[in-house]
């Protein structure tokens, strides 16, 4: 099993930044895809970006794609989504899931471990 704890969430105005970071711990970190997902008030939980397990490949959702970045560091146990250019619709729990197979996937039911999410709120 691999447990994951987000931090960095907050209140930002809108055109600012924020950095996300996802600390994992338990089995080798580097065995996993990871994953950003959010969910916002009265929405199901969308897919937001994801890395594979060396961090050479990226994929990112259509309304983040440009704005914000993904990177992860298998020495230290962590995923990071930089958030850049913020916008009012941004605003959702961020949480951070663990793939154990190769190939980073859009869909929420194909991760394995969750963190208990970090609430991120842009302010207009």
């Amino acid at each position: 099993q691999v447990q994951l704890v987000e931090s960095g969430g907050g209140l930002v105005q809108a055109g600012g930044s924020l950095r996300l970071s996802c600390a994992a711990s338990g089995r080798t970190f580097s065995m996993y895809v990871m994953g950003w997902f959010r969910q916002a008030p009265g929405k199901e939980r969308e897919f937001v970006a994801g890395i594979s397990k060396n961090g050479g490949y990226t994929y990112y959702a259509d309304s983040v794609k440009g704005r914000f970045t993904i990177s992860r560091d298998n020495a230290k146990n962590t995923v990071t989504l930089q958030m850049n250019s913020l916008i009012p619709e941004d605003t959702a729990v961020y949480y951070c899931a663990a793939r154990s197979s190769v190939l980073v996937t859009t869909s929420s039911s194909n991760y394995n471990y969750w963190g208990q999410g970090t609430q991120v709120t842009v302010s207009s």
